[in-house]
């Protein structure tokens, strides 16, 4: 059935939707470009506040801390946005 929507749509109109795909595409790239960067950022800022609290000659001990900073946050921001996404899914819900 696609395809015959497909043939009847005019030229103005495949190339809008040609445009909003496109759009949507660099949209979606840049997003997750921007995402990468704030995340190294943070990266940066959780190294340099373990640096400061550990010795410098404990590279390992170091490095296993932060991989446990790290891991709790993730998992604590990843249970936080599942709430507010079933909190949200929930209202959407009771409003259609």
């Amino acid at each position: 059935m696609s395809s015959k929507i497909d043939s009847q749509s005019t030229k103005p109109q495949r190339k809008r939707e040609l445009e909003y795909e496109f759009f949507k595409t660099i949209s979606g790239m840049v997003t997750a470009a921007f995402g990468l960067v704030a995340a190294l950022a943070w990266n940066e800022a959780v190294k340099g506040m373990i640096d400061r609290y550990v010795k410098v000659g404990d590279g390992l001990r170091s490095k296993l801390y932060y991989a446990f900073i790290v891991t709790i946050l993730a998992v604590l921001v990843t249970y936080y946005f599942g709430k507010v996404m079933a909190r949200l899914s929930d209202s959407r819900k009771n409003h259609d």
